[in-house]
C-alpha cells in the first residue's frame, strides 16, 4: 500500500502549530506493516489543495488529509473534495445526525457556523468522530482511497483506532515492514557509517540502513520489509549489536538513565549523585525511569560553597586550595554523597555552565566528574563547548554513561569524554 499524507493549515505553515498528527499517522501505522510513502503540507489555499489532492491522488492507493473540517472560513477541504471530485457539496444524512447529537450531549445550540462541518460531497461516506463535532470523510478518487479527519491531535488519535486503521486492515494487506531500533550513545553518524562500510562490506540491499541523531542518543534503523523481514532483521541483529559494542545502549526506546538504572538493578547495586552544575538533572532522569526506587537512594544538589561543606562535607580548606570546580572537591562531594545515603556508588559533577563566571585556568564550559565506590573514585576533567543548557544537558549525560560502563567494567573512557577530556585520574 503506498499512503500519502496531505497537511493543511496556515497554522502549520507559519510555524504557530507544530504538525505532530503526522508522526501519529506513521506510528500508528508501523505495527501493521506499512509507512508514509510522501508528505506534503499546505496552506489554507483552495488551488493549492486540489493540485495536491490530485498529485497525490495520482501517485497513491490512499490519501489522508489531515486539518481544514472545521467550521470557519479558512476550513476548505470538504470544498476541495467537492472540486476534485466533481460532485456538489451538499448536506450530508448521517453527518448532520452526528453533528446534532454532538450538540446536544453538550448542551450547545446546532448554529449555522456548525452546520457547516456536515456539508460534505455529494456521495461520500463520513468516518465518525467519537471526540468532536467534525466528521471525516472518505471517498474514491482516481481509484484512490481519500480520506480526511479533522486536525485537533485527540480526534485523530481516536478516529484512527476506531475507523480509519480498520478500514485500511480490511481493504489492504500489510506490507509487512518491519524497523529495528537501536540506541547508540558516543558514536556519531559518520563514525557509524564508517565502521558499516569497512566491517560489514556484505551489507544485503534489502535492509535499509539509517540514521538519526539527536541528543545525547542516535538512533541506528535497520528496515526490511516482505514476508521475510522478522527473519532477516534477526539474522543481521547480532552483527550490528557486535560492532557497536559497548556503544549500544539497547532497543529503542531506551536512554541513557533506562540503560544506567537497569544496569545497576542487574547487578544489584545502588546509586547516588552530588550535583552542582546540573542543578539535579541526573537525578530527574534517573527518576524519571520506572523502578528507579530499587536503585536510587536520593541525591544531593549543592550550589553552593556552605551547602557542599554542610551536606557533603566537603573541606573548606580544599574549596580555598583548589576551587569548588576541581577534582579535590569532585571526590569530595562523591565521598560525602556515598556516606549520607550508604550507596554502593556514586556520581559526582561540578563546573563552570556559563556563559559567565570563567577564568583562564577554568573556562566557562569546565567540568569535574568524580564516580565509582569510595575505595575506587576515578575522575575526569572535560571543556565542554555549549551554551549553558547544553551543558547541562551533556554533563548529565557523560556522568550516568561513566557510572554504566563502570559498572559493565567496560575498560577505557567513551570517545565523546576522551574527544573532550582535560585531565582527571581515571
Amino acid at each position: 500500500m503506498k499512503l500519502n499524507l496531505l497537511l493543511t493549515g496556515n497554522e502549520i505553515m507559519a510555524g504557530d502549530v507544530i504538525d505532530s498528527n503526522s508522526a501519529r499517522i506513521a506510528q500508528q501505522l508501523n505495527p501493521h506493516g506499512w509507512r508514509v510513502y510522501k508528505k506534503v503540507t499546505v496552506g489554507d489555499d483552495l488551488a493549492l489543495l486540489c493540485q495536491q489532492i490530485d498529485k497525490l491522488c495520482d501517485d497513491g492507493d490512499v490519501l489522508i488529509i489531515n486539518g481544514g473540517l472545521g467550521p470557519t472560513v479558512d476550513d476548505l477541504t470538504a470544498a476541495a473534495l467537492s472540486a476534485v471530485s466533481q460532485q456538489p457539496l451538499c448536506e450530508h444524512p448521517r453527518g448532520m445526525r452526528e453533528l446534532q447529537a454532538w450538540c446536544d450531549k453538550r448542551g450547545f445550540t446546532l448554529n449555522e457556523a456548525n452546520r457547516k462541518q456536515a456539508i460534505l460531497p455529494q456521495g461520500c461516506d463520513i468516518i465518525s468522530n467519537a471526540r468532536g463535532s467534525a466528521p471525516g470523510i472518505q471517498l474514491e478518487h482516481k481509484g484512490c482511497l481519500v480520506i480526511a479527519t479533522p486536525g485537533v491531535p485527540s480526534e485523530l488519535q481516536q478516529m484512527l483506532a476506531d475507523e480509519i486503521l480498520p478500514l485500511l486492515l480490511q481493504r489492504f494487506d500489510s506490507d509487512h515492514i518491519q524497523t529495528l531500533r537501536l540506541g547508540v550513545f558516543g558514536l556519531g553518524e559518520s563514525s557509524i557509517q564508517e565502521l558499516f562500510d569497512r566491517e560489514l562490506p556484505h551489507w544485503p540491499d534489502d535492509i535499509e540502513l539509517g540514521f538519526r541523531a539527536s541528543m545525547p542518543v542516535l538512533e541506528v534503523k535497520l528496515t526490511a520489509s516482505g514476508a521475510n523481514s522478522g527473519e532477516q532483521l534477526a539474522r543481521w541483529r547480532e552483527p550490528v549489536e557486535a560492532l557497536l559494542g559497548d556503544h549500544l545502549l539497547g532497543e529503542l526506546p531506551v536512554t541513557l538513565s533506562d540503560a544506567l538504572v537497569n544496569t545497576l538493578r542487574k547487578h544489584s547495586l545502588s546509586l547516588s549523585t552530588a550535583e552542582s552544575c546540573t542543578g539535579g538533572l541526573i537525578a530527574a532522569q534517573i527518576t524519571s525511569v520506572t523502578g528507579a526506587s530499587e536503585v536510587y537512594p536520593g541525591g544531593i544538589v549543592s550550589y553552593s560553597n556552605a551547602m557542599k561543606m554542610s551536606q557533603l562535607g566537603v573541606n573548606a580548606s580544599s574549596l580555598e586550595t583548589y576551587g569548588a570546580v576541581s577534582e579535590t572537591v569532585a571526590k569530595e562531594m562523591a565521598t560525602g554523597a556515598l556516606v549520607a545515603t550508604q550507596s554502593d556508588l556514586a556520581i559526582a559533577v561540578t563546573g563552570i555552565a556559563g556563559p559567565g563566571g570563567g577564568s583562564e585556568e577554568k573556562p566557562v564550559g569546565t567540568v569535574w566528574i568524580a564516580w565509582g565506590r569510595s575505595e575506587n573514585l576515578h575522575s575526569v576533567c572535560l571543556q565542554l563547548p555549549f551554551d549553558r543548557q547544553g551543558f547541562q544537558l551533556w554533563v548529565a549525560a557523560l556522568a550516568q554513561e561513566l557510572l554504566r560502563r563502570e559498572v559493565l567494567g567496560i575498560i577505557g573512557l567513551p570517545s565523546l569524554v576522551q574527544r573532550y577530556r582535560r585531565g582527571g585520574s581515571i
